[in-house]
C-alpha cells in the first residue's frame, strides 16, 4: 500500500447478474481499492441497482471466482459504499427498505458531491 494515499476510487457498474463475471470483476476492483485504504464508492445504474438490495448478490460468477456474497461482504467490511441511481431503482419497482446497509439512493449530483475536489480513479463496467 502506498503511504499517504488518499485519492478516492469510483467503480461504475451498469450490469447485474445477467453478466455475473462482469459483476465479480467490478467488485474485485472496488474491493481491492477499499481494502487498501482508498475511500471507495460503487455507482450502480441500470440492472446493477438490484445488487444493492438484500439477498440479490449471490452465486459464483465462474469456475474459480470467489462467491459474490463474499465479495459484497468484504467490500462492506472494508468501508466500501454503494450509490444507487434512484431513477433506475424506481423504474424496477424495488423497495427502498431492501437496500443493504452500505447503500443509499443518489444520482450524479451526489456522486460529484462525494468526489468533491479530491483525486479519483474511476473504472466502468
Amino acid at each position: 500500500m502506498l503511504v499517504g494515499m488518499t485519492n478516492k476510487a469510483v467503480v461504475s457498474l451498469i450490469t447485474g447478474l445477467e453478466d455475473s463475471e462482469k459483476v465479480a470483476v467490478a467488485f474485485l476492483v472496488a474491493l481491492g481499492a477499499a481494502e487498501h485504504g482508498r475511500p471507495t464508492l460503487m455507482f450502480l445504474t441500470k440492472e446493477a441497482v438490484r445488487l444493492a438490495t438484500e439477498g440479490v448478490a449471490r452465486g459464483v460468477a465462474c469456475e474459480g471466482c470467489p462467491p459474490l456474497p463474499d465479495l459484497v461482504a468484504r467490500f462492506h467490511r472494508a468501508g466500501g459504499r454503494m450509490l444507487v441511481c434512484p431513477i433506475c431503482f424506481d423504474a424496477r419497482h424495488l423497495a427502498k427498505d431492501t437496500l443493504v446497509s452500505n447503500a443509499e439512493l443518489g444520482g450524479t449530483v451526489q456522486l460529484w458531491e462525494w468526489i468533491g475536489d479530491d483525486q479519483v480513479t474511476a473504472f466502468s463496467y
